[in-house]
């Protein structure tokens, strides 16, 4: 048995206390950071496994939390804190930061322009960070600007702050921000209407993606938004409106039955056919956010064409995987990555940032590839 740490037998009298005092998920999430930590103590076992992070882990408070793979080794936010704000030799644009304002509240963002930002109208990403990070530390762990560098995109990165939720998370699990114009959609679409405004974009060519529970915001946003995404990404996230409250958001992410979609204000049951392209990221191995999330994800889409799936083997050290392609009723695609004994974590991500696995296929230019060969047609 380990040997429990004087730091570590501290850690287990907070969460006692916090069993106490803040209820059963705060005293877990205590926990998970002291197993973390005492990982990252003992050091990596050999040979050295991918890092395995969680964007928006445990669920506290009605909050995510980092929760990580005991057969990974932990990459710790902090330890990252110094490196994340420095320029990739790749990302070599500008990297700023601003804020957007109205009637829901204030947010912050970071916006990457990259050099070759002329008056040409060009694509806009905006990227949803999970739990625990923030701008700087999910640019670096996926990549997204060397990528926007690479194929000229503005890429967006709002920011939830701590005041409100106490962990950093988009709180996709409640019904007032699960509305068009309400809540955090009413936000995150600003920001997305801001840049628009202020610098060329094109606007069939505009996209949201995003991680755990920033990858159930992007559910939210495409769904709520089809006027104003072209398409979604979503790694390691939940379905839109499959929880209605806490409880219902731990029943999702243990992979229960979804929360009945209950009429909202706006009289709006959801949708029975996907109005967007979507592509989706799940690892079978993820223990935080059950994977047939995934599948739910893409449920709307296996009533059209048969499903075409392509079994790929990754190079040594990294991870098998399925990309499933669909194609729903009404002629709109979607494709469905399997990875394979993957955690928790953005794939073949890198380490400078938190919450990122180095095997499997590279989610950030595929999905990008995916964006862009998915421009907006029609009115929904």
């Amino acid at each position: 048995m380990m040997k429990m740490s004087e730091d570590f037998l501290s850690s287990m009298q907070e969460a006692m206390h916090l069993l106490r005092t803040a209820g059963p998920l705060e005293a877990t999430a205590a926990i998970q950071r002291a197993l973390r930590d005492a990982d990252e103590r003992r050091g990596p076992a050999a040979p050295q496994p991918p890092t395995d992070a969680s964007g928006a882990a445990h669920f506290r408070n009605g909050t995510f939390d980092g929760n990580r793979s005991a057969r990974a080794r932990a990459t710790d936010a902090s330890l990252h804190r110094h490196v994340v704000k420095e320029a990739d030799v790749e990302d070599s644009g500008h990297f700023s930061e601003r804020t957007y304002v109205n009637e829901a509240g204030t947010r912050n963002y970071k916006l990457y322009v990259p050099t070759g930002y002329r008056d040409a109208p060009l694509p806009l990403i905006v990227m949803l960070h999970g739990c625990t990070q923030d701008a700087d530390d999910f640019a670096a762990g996926t990549r997204m600007n060397a990528f926007a560098e690479r194929h000229d995109c503005l890429v967006a990165y709002p920011v939830q702050p701590k005041r409100a939720n106490s962990s950093g998370c988009w709180n996709w699990f409640r019904p007032g921000d699960q509305q068009r114009e309400r809540g955090e959609p009413s936000l995150i679409a600003g920001i997305t209407r801001d840049v628009m405004a202020s610098y060329s974009v094109d606007p069939t060519r505009v996209y949201v993606a995003g991680l755990s529970a920033g990858g159930a915001m992007a559910a939210v946003m495409i769904h709520t938004y089809p006027d104003l995404y072209a398409a979604a990404g979503i790694h390691s996230g939940l379905p839109y409106r499959c929880a209605q409250d806490l409880p219902s958001a731990l029943a999702a992410m243990k992979g229960g039955k979804p929360a009945r979609r209950g009429r909202l204000a706006d009289g709006n049951d959801g949708p029975t056919v996907p109005k967007r392209p979507l592509i989706v990221f799940h690892g079978d191995a993820d223990a935080t956010v059950h994977p047939s999330n995934g599948s739910e994800l893409v449920r709307e889409f296996s009533a059209g064409k048969s499903p075409v799936d392509e079994a790929v083997e990754r190079h040594a050290g990294g991870r098998a995987y399925t990309r499933r392609r669909l194609t729903a009723s009404n002629g709109v695609d979607a494709e469905y990555w399997i990875i394979h004994g993957a955690p928790h974590a953005w794939a073949s991500g890198s380490v400078r940032g938190t919450y990122t696995d180095a095997g499997g296929p590279d989610s950030s230019a595929e999905m990008v590839r995916f964006f862009l060969a998915h421009p907006r047609q029609g009115e929904v």
